[in-house]
């Protein structure tokens, strides 16, 4: 699928979902920000966007290279980590890919700001047992994941097995 294929087929199914602010969802998905290289960092926006631009550079980077499955749970944990980064974290936030065929691997980085004083403005509008469960979900799918400290904040980064 190439990536005019693929955008076109997520705004339908985006527009579909939520017809009464489409300006938004078209923002997200049809913006991809450009890499500094295939496996440079991208600068996401550090908002409410972030984890659907993610999710458009993840299928843009992945999508001839891997079986659907992979791809599917390299956007869930990425959609994760993004989601995360948004709403606990300083910006600016990045996400960086790399498929090593080598390792049989994907490695996904996501690096922020570093902890945020407030949680956002999802998180703060919400039960506390709407939220919590993005780490239990990047667990499951990923082969390990942890976080190491930058000169400007946190990566929080997963490996996943693509065989």
């Amino acid at each position: 699928m190439t990536t005019c294929t693929y955008v076109d087929a997520e705004l339908d199914s985006l527009l579909e979902q939520w017809p009464e602010q489409p300006t938004e969802t078209v923002a997200a998905v049809a913006t991809l920000p450009a890499c500094a290289a295939p496996d440079g960092p991208c600068a996401l926006p550090h908002d409410s966007t972030a984890p659907a631009t993610a999710r458009g550079i993840t299928h843009t980077l992945l999508d001839a290279q891997l079986p659907d499955t992979v791809i599917d749970e390299a956007l869930l944990v990425i959609s994760e980590l993004v989601t995360n980064a948004v709403e606990h974290a300083l910006p600016p936030i990045s996400l960086q890919i790399r498929h090593d065929q080598d390792e049989h691997r994907v490695t996904v980085e996501v690096t922020d700001g570093g902890p945020a004083a407030h949680d956002g403005p999802w998180t703060t509008s919400i039960e506390s047992h709407e939220h919590g469960r993005g780490l239990a979900v990047v667990n499951a799918l990923t082969a390990n994941h942890g976080t190491r400290p930058t000169t400007k904040g946190t990566t929080h980064w997963a490996h996943l097995n693509t065989t």
